[in-house]
């Protein structure tokens, strides 16, 4: 199938979302490497695959509603879907951590894990 006739305008605005939300999704995977405890790993993924998502959505929404002359419901359906299970994970995800963290009782002489600013400088 070749592609239609699409304005240049429509054309810089697709690439301008597509590229965006490309960026908000790679910003999230390296807060998810870069930041340090469970707590805080766990929100840069969330919010940054959320909004990348948007607007990559609204990008193939765009192209296809000027490109191929029809509207899609694919996009909404997807935007709907991770819109709901992405914070959902994030509330199960939290709540098992801090389950975990209530719960979880060191053995009898062992010492406690050092927190990041307690270990020895060498």
């Amino acid at each position: 199938m070749s592609v239609a006739f699409m304005p240049e305008w429509a054309a810089v605005v697709i690439a301008i979302l597509a590229v965006s939300g490309a960026g908000l999704s790679l910003l999230g995977a390296v807060g998810l490497v870069r930041l340090s405890s469970f707590y805080e790993r766990v929100h840069a993924p969330t919010l940054g695959a959320t909004l990348g998502m948007a607007l990559i959505l609204v990008a193939s929404w765009l192209y296809f509603g000027t490109a191929h002359g029809r509207w899609l419901p694919r996009e909404l359906l997807i935007a709907v879907f991770l819109t709901v299970t992405t914070p959902v994970t994030l509330i199960l995800l939290a709540r098992a951590a801090l389950f975990r963290d209530r719960t979880e009782q060191p053995e009898p002489g062992e010492k406690p894990a050092p927190m990041d600013g307690d270990r020895p400088e060498g």
